[in-house]
């Protein structure tokens, strides 16, 4: 499953949000229509290069990885973040062209893969090279990383003597070729989706912010409201002139604040945090609990996993105390 900002197959480079931040990946399904990406890639459920992987194949895709490396995609149907994280996968495996396997696997299906990796939770993805495990990440991670990662995995694989490729090698028994799956988004959730997708903002954050009154711990919607209220403050906003101002008035914290939120759509994510905490640092009062909480919205636009929350949470902490 995926919140609006991460459905739409992967969404294309052009809008992560939960890592690049990249915004108009709300709305990617609809401009996919208008922006249709270049050369794509041949659907997963075609390519040798991605399999579905059960308790009774896993033995074949360990064997196989004296070949090349396996990926593991530790997923689970109800994560919104597991989506996102396959089809991350899937696209960059895809154009790696054979030099790595993709393995799907949900932990609830096939539990006792995930226990092989000791893995608690979903998304999680980790490697298996001649046999032994290379964990990778958990959680959600921007494109660009996660092909620099897989770049440096092959790295470590050939310096251990892995060098072959799936076109070479035979596949293993008894896997098919993983079909590419998206579980129904909950009610509120899709709604919320199809408002993006016509352009409706408030009537997306008000669907969340339902979702929210029903099931106050439902971190997706919160992540989708927080994605939402940006678009918002953001749409038909004329940047150059909102970076002006903040340029002209250091001292006013709605202008700052604007400019932070520019800063993230774009993805200068240290960028918009360190000003929101340099803004709390030197204010008081109103000032300095609404830039608090605008930080705390931006953190779930970003996504709790990424290491630029972690850091900017610390820098928060110096500021209010």
């Amino acid at each position: 499953m995926s919140t609006p900002a991460q459905r739409g197959g992967m969404p294309p480079s052009s809008m992560n949000l939960r890592g690049a931040v990249d915004l108009s990946a709300l709305k990617a399904r609809a401009d996919a229509a208008a922006r249709p990406a270049p050369n794509p890639p041949a659907p997963a459920a075609a390519s040798p290069y991605i399999v579905a992987v059960t308790e009774q194949t896993f033995p074949q895709l360990i064997q196989l990885s004296a070949q090349v490396p396996v990926i593991v995609d530790l997923r689970a149907s109800w994560s919104e973040q597991s989506a996102q994280v396959s089809a991350v996968l899937e696209t960059v495996v895809l154009e790696l062209d054979g030099r790595v396997l993709l393995a799907h696997a949900d932990i609830e299906a096939q539990p006792q893969v995930a226990q092989a990796f000791q893995a608690s939770a979903a998304p999680t993805v980790v490697a298996v090279v001649k046999g032994q495990p290379v964990p990778l990440f958990e959680g959600t991670m921007p494109e660009p990383q996660v092909r620099a990662l897989l770049d440096e995995l092959l790295r470590v694989a050939e310096a251990n003597g892995v060098t072959g490729t799936l076109n070479d090698a035979e596949p293993p028994p008894g896997t098919e070729p993983a079909e590419p799956t998206e579980p129904a988004l909950p009610p509120l959730h899709q709604e919320a989706f199809d408002a993006i997708e016509s352009g409706d903002y408030a009537a997306a954050a008000d669907a969340y912010r339902r979702a929210l009154a029903e099931q106050p711990a439902d971190a997706e919607a919160k992540a989708g409201l927080a994605q939402v209220e940006l678009m918002q403050r953001l749409d038909n906003a004329d940047a150059a002139a909102l970076r002006q101002a903040g340029a002209d008035q250091p001292d006013d914290v709605a202008a700052q604040l604007a400019v932070a939120d520019l800063d993230i759509t774009g993805g200068h994510v240290e960028d918009a945090f360190n000003r929101v905490v340099a803004v709390i640092a030197r204010s008081g009062g109103e000032d300095k609990e609404a830039a608090r909480k605008r930080l705390l919205e931006l953190f779930d636009v970003v996504g709790s996993s990424d290491p630029r929350v972690t850091k900017a949470r610390s820098a928060l902490a110096r500021a209010l105390f």
